[in-house]
Order: structure tokens, then sequence, then C-alpha cells
């Protein structure tokens, strides 16, 4: 087999030269922050797959930055990179900041609070080699995914929202509003830069634009638990943008 045909055997299977980099973006995450990261590590080394770990922090008043350096210390400025902020600046830019110091070829998003169990990695990574899949996206819709801790109003409101974007969008996965997921890394990046939803209405716009795109989507059922530490972002406030964001969509796609 010529070396070009090789390569992109290579790049389109996937092999042991993959490399996965998971962006982490922070904001008063001081009490999760070492257990996230100490199940990161565990859970990539028991599966052999090479990662990096990258912290944006967004000038987090609790501390958060100071954990994170102390967390460099123990795992290695080689697994453990951090790229902080002076200011929250939203999720969107962190994930653009983020990639620019990535190496890996692919890219794994989650939050930071410990509601994504990085348990579900080694997964999302077997879905997609066994499907040569552009993006895999964790599900709490599907399957036996679900959600854990939260009360009947925040249920509620997800499964509105997802319901809604379902009808509104066809977007050909059963979970819009997640943020855990597996990303080429091209792909993340062409996305993103055709994304313009700020918030909540972001992760919906991902995948809306990967249909657009014809990109292939792949899904592995997750449990989703309400975080531990900290407070919650989510309010009355976000609820309206998400509701108008998503008429936006509607609108323009």
């Amino acid at each position: 087999m010529s070396g070009i045909s090789q390569q992109r055997r290579s790049r389109q299977t996937g092999d042991a030269g993959d490399k996965y980099s998971v962006l982490l973006p922070t904001y008063n995450e001081r009490e999760n922050l070492p257990l996230i990261v100490w199940l990161l590590v565990k859970y990539f080394g028991e599966s052999g797959y090479n990662y990096e770990i990258i912290i944006i922090d967004d000038g987090s008043p609790d501390g958060t930055l100071e954990v994170a350096k102390q967390l460099q210390k123990i795992y290695g400025s080689d697994k453990i990179i951090l790229r902080p902020r002076e200011k929250k600046l939203g999720l969107g830019t962190a994930y653009i900041h983020g990639m620019q110091h990535a190496s890996g070829n692919f890219i794994i998003i989650m939050d930071a609070d410990l509601s994504h169990h990085p348990k579900f990695i080694p997964e999302f990574i077997k879905k997609q080699k066994q499907d040569n899949f552009d993006i895999v996206s964790g599900t709490r819709y599907a399957g036996d995914g679900g959600v854990y801790g939260w009360d009947f109003k925040r249920k509620l409101i997800s499964r509105g929202a997802n319901f809604l974007s379902q009808i509104l969008l066809r977007p050909g996965a059963s979970d819009l509003t997640g943020s855990f997921r597996l990303y080429r890394k091209e792909v993340l990046q062409k996305l993103v830069e055709h994304c313009v939803s700020k918030g909540y209405v972001f992760q919906m716009e991902m995948i809306v634009r990967a249909r657009q795109f014809n990109y292939s989507i792949g899904e592995v059922p997750i449990s989703f638990v309400d975080r531990v530490y900290g407070e919650s972002k989510l309010g009355g406030n976000e609820v309206v943008s998400f509701l108008k964001g998503l008429l936006t969509l509607f609108a323009t796609t």
C-alpha cells in the first residue's frame, strides 16, 4: 500500500496515532476541577488513548486557576495545558481559544462540573472509530441515557426545549442542547466559524450546522448528573435567550 493510501486510510478509520484534546471551559469550578481531571486521567489511562486536557478558565474569582496550576504540577504540563482568559467571554470563544492550542486531531468538549462523567469517553471513541463519524454526541434522551438530580421544573424546561427544537429544526439527533461531544478537529473548527449563537443555543446550532454541512453524527447514551458543587448557570434570562435563539435558527436554517 502506498504511503498516501496509508495516510488516507488512517485518517478515515482512526489509529494509534490519534490524539484527543479535552477542552474544559471553567468558571468558579475549584471544587469540581480536581475530581474531573482525576477521572479524565483515570479513564484515558485505562483505555490507552493519547490525550491532553486544556483548561480555559475565564477569570474565576474563586481560585479555579490556582487549583488548575496545582493539577498541572501533579499530572505534568504535557497533559494539563492552561490557557486562561481575563474574564468571562462565552462558550463559543472558549472553544476557539482552546482549539488554537490543541494538538489532538479529535476534540472532546464537556462540562467541568461533574455532570458529564469521563467514563463515557472511551464509548465515544469506540463509536467514532466503528462508523467513522465526524461527531459523536452524548444523548440524555435515547437508549438508557437519562438525567439525575434535577427537579421537575428543570427536567420540564430541558425536555420542552429539546422537543421544540426537534419539531422546528429536525436535526437528526436526539439531544440538541447537550454539551458532551467528540468532534474531528477540522469539523469543530468549521462549525464554530459558522455559528452565531451564544449561551445555551450555541450547542444546538452546532448540530444544526453539522446537518447543513452533511457531517455524520453518532450518539452514545449518557447519564447526566446535576452539579454537586457550585451554582447552576441556568436561569430565567437563559430560558428567554434560548427561545429567541431557537426562533432565529428556525428562520435562518
